[in-house]
């Protein structure tokens, strides 16, 4: 008989369930939490608790806050004529940290995917339309990840916005700074040509 301990098995399987968790990863999660003093699990678990009761979505541009509208929205030093499409709330974080953006975003919390069943609607592509109604915005900058998916998100709303008379544009993709030319893909030499700029 193999030897185990059940409750200490449930808690390895909630953090496989985890993405990108493996089973090495989920035990050595579980047996840091073992020995963590009565003290630190509940500040964990309470850390975890709160989070989930309290984080919601903004109600302008659909990112994780505490309140009705998030900080970025309720700046007065922030571009409001400039909206950045993201897909996921971790991708707000990844623009903040470059200190070089100073607009609006909007996150669609996914991308379209036929394959998953996840259509226009399952998105936040609405609440971004209504947004573009009081003609303040004057550019949508479309930074979805460079995938099937994320590209056929930013083509959709693309085309939404057209009619609108929004200036619409995409993030130049090309070669990762650090990188050897020989290890890139045509795809990405391609986008690397065409996004060049003056220097």
């Amino acid at each position: 008989m193999a030897y185990s301990i059940p409750i200490l098995e449930q808690l390895i399987d909630e953090f496989r369930k985890m993405p990108s968790v493996g089973t090495k990863s989920a035990e050595r999660m579980a047996f840091y939490v073992l020995g963590l003093s009565d003290e630190e699990v509940k500040s964990l678990t309470d850390a975890i608790s709160g989070v989930h009761e309290k984080v919601r979505q903004c109600a302008i541009c659909r990112n994780l806050t505490e309140d009705e509208v998030c900080p970025i929205c309720q700046s007065d030093t922030r571009d409001k004529t400039t909206i950045c499409v993201v897909e996921s709330p971790r991708d707000v974080l990844a623009f903040e940290r470059t200190h070089e953006y100073n607009g609006l975003y909007h996150v669609l919390h996914g991308a379209i995917s036929p394959m998953n069943s996840v259509g226009p609607d399952d998105l936040t592509i609405k609440e971004l339309l209504a947004r573009l109604q009081d003609d303040t915005v004057n550019e949508v900058i479309m930074a979805t990840n460079p995938t099937v998916e994320g590209e056929a998100t930013a083509m959709y709303i693309g085309r939404l916005l057209k009619p609108l008379g929004i200036k619409v544009t995409r993030l130049a993709y090309g070669v990762p700074v650090g990188a050897d030319l020989e290890y890139a893909d045509e795809v990405t030499l391609t986008r690397a040509l065409t996004g060049r700029q003056m220097i």
